[in-house]
């Protein structure tokens, strides 16, 4: 046996461990363990550090349910928090994922505790209508994006976040994160529920915010001369932002928060 140290953070409550060069066989299933909120440390995904030649680090991302995802907004800024601890500085982070590089600048807050992060999330994508899609029977004029961030996400239009059951919806399109907004209540805002593929419903997800706010001011719910856009989730609120020369990437403002240090044994 031997001693791994895990810390955890979370990003609106969207909350991950983090290990650097873990040395496990199975990562998979070290991710299933350790996520496990009963038996285990608890949290929605694992993030695991390594080096790689050119970046600050390469980030890959275990869901809870040990399967692995390309990306995550809110997982890349908690990644970022813990390499800084690392590091002991806010430089900026190019960081590899397995959906490609990405540049995150950092900011201390008032809590020692807390960063912002920038992170630039790339282009947000057109996709084909995923598999069963039909079987969440959604009516034919309610507003319905898909969309890729390097992960898939379906975004509906709703009258009422809360009213809808999101847990069975989800179970109906397990292989993509869904995601179902509401406008306001500010002009330039939106209000965002989310299941997230290997995870279920969560407090926040980066990425689905990217694919909302996107999906926001395609519909005109949100106009096109609002290069920021708000979007408030269970957990808390997060800032898109656009730009006149690139409409169709993303950058993406948000709060990680360190929770705490955790020594493991392992096999």
């Amino acid at each position: 046996m031997t001693s791994l140290t895990l810390t955890k953070h979370h990003g609106l409550g969207n909350d991950f461990l983090v290990a650097f060069d873990p040395g496990v066989a199975d990562p998979a299933a070290f991710a299933r363990s350790v996520c496990d909120r009963r038996t285990g440390i608890g949290a929605d995904g694992l993030l695991v550090g390594t080096a790689a030649e050119g970046y600050t680090a390469r980030m890959t991302l275990y869901n809870a349910d040990g399967s692995r995802a390309e990306m995550s907004g809110n997982g890349i800024r908690c990644f970022a928090q813990a390499v800084a601890k690392r590091s002991g500085d806010l430089a900026p982070q190019r960081i590899l994922t397995d959906a490609g590089d990405r540049i995150v600048e950092l900011t201390a807050t008032e809590s020692p505790d807390t960063i912002d992060a920038r992170v630039e999330m790339g282009e947000v994508s057109p996709l084909p209508e995923p598999a069963g899609w039909q079987t969440l029977g959604c009516h034919p004029d309610r507003p319905v994006a898909h969309l890729s961030l390097g992960n898939p996400h379906s975004v509906v239009g709703v009258d009422d976040v809360v009213a809808v059951d999101l847990l069975e919806l989800g179970a109906k399109v397990p292989d993509l994160n869904l995601e179902i907004i509401e406008p306001g209540p500010e002009a330039n805002a939106v209000t965002m529920r989310v299941h997230e593929r290997g995870a279920g419903i969560t407090a926040a997800c980066g990425t689905g915010a990217c694919a909302a706010a996107y999906a926001a001011r395609s519909w005109g719910l949100i106009a096109r001369r609002e290069n920021d856009v708000i979007v408030h989730m269970d957990g808390g609120t997060a800032i898109v932002t656009f730009t006149e020369d690139a409409p169709d990437r993303a950058i993406l403002t948000g709060a990680a928060t360190f929770v705490g240090i955790i020594e493991i044994e392992v096999a």
